[in-house]
């Protein structure tokens, strides 16, 4: 994701949000979930941009968000500091 060109990943954005919804609409799902790896911290298997959607129902028992706590820990205001960046650079950065 942080090597595609900006106008590249706003049309893959729009090609995901046309097979979500036509996955919703021929699945009967009630929702679904569009999940993307970015870089080897994310567990991305595959170098390239890519996307998943999954299809959900409510109460199917599958959970796509993180139950458990990171050993990791940010130090000072985090949401401050990312402000800061978005600040600075005003478009996003291609850098892996």
């Amino acid at each position: 994701m942080f090597d595609v060109p900006p106008d590249i990943l706003t049309l893959s954005m729009v090609l995901v949000q046309r097979v979500a919804a036509a996955m919703r609409t021929t699945s009967g799902a009630t929702g679904v979930n569009i999940l993307s790896a970015s870089g080897p911290g994310s567990e991305q298997s595959v170098p390239h941009l890519h996307f998943h959607a999954v299809p959900q129902w409510i109460d199917d028992g599958i959970s796509t968000w993180p139950t458990g706590h990171s050993r990791r820990h940010s130090t000072g205001d985090l949401g401050t500091r990312l402000a800061d960046a978005l600040d600075r650079d005003q478009k996003p950065s291609h850098r892996s």
